[in-house]
């Protein structure tokens, strides 16, 4: 048995391991290349949601949409038992709100947007006005001019036709 001298350490002997390492000691593994693509395909997935949530709105502004129909045809309205005398509807001609007002004076269309703010107005048969809920213009149902209110002009005429018992209205460019 060899003897150590005052001084001197003695160390086990060094074991070499495959590729030089030595074998008592954790070997430094390389990260594992999974885990590498995974978090590439989390980065680029991140980089693309975050462009399509940037893209999509500005596209959708760009883009005007699609509008139902043709676009111009006539509208039924609906029928005469539909709108008795003194009530009103709204309904959809094209992209527009249009109110139908069956009066005394016969049946009447106008546009549904208030002159003032755009706002929709409604027939409230309980005064028989045509009358915007936003700031409480009233307009007339035979005429669609203003009767009180912030409006200052009255509701822009649509052309209407009886057709037996259906109300027709029919576009400006027809």
């Amino acid at each position: 048995m060899e003897s150590a001298t005052i001084g001197e350490t003695t160390q086990p002997a060094r074991r070499d391991g495959p590729n030089g390492h030595d074998a008592t000691q954790p070997q430094d593994l390389p990260p594992s290349s999974g885990r590498r693509r995974f978090l590439r395909f989390l980065l680029g997935f991140s980089a693309a949601s975050t462009l399509g949530m940037i893209v999509a709105p500005v596209v959708g502004f760009l883009v005007p949409p699609k509008t139902q129909g043709g676009g111009g045809g006539r509208v039924v309205a609906g029928t005469l038992q539909d709108i008795p005398a003194n009530t009103g509807k709204v309904v959809a001609m094209g992209g527009a709100p249009v109110i139908v007002s069956n009066t005394e004076a016969g049946v009447k269309a106008f546009s549904a947007v208030c002159t003032h703010l755009g706002c929709i107005v409604d027939f409230d048969e309980t005064v028989r006005h045509i009358v915007c809920p936003c700031h409480d213009g009233h307009f007339n149902p035979a005429s669609g001019a203003v009767l009180s209110g912030p409006p200052p002009a009255p509701l822009a005429p649509v052309a209407l036709a009886i057709e037996g018992d259906e109300i027709v209205l029919i576009p400006s460019g027809s």
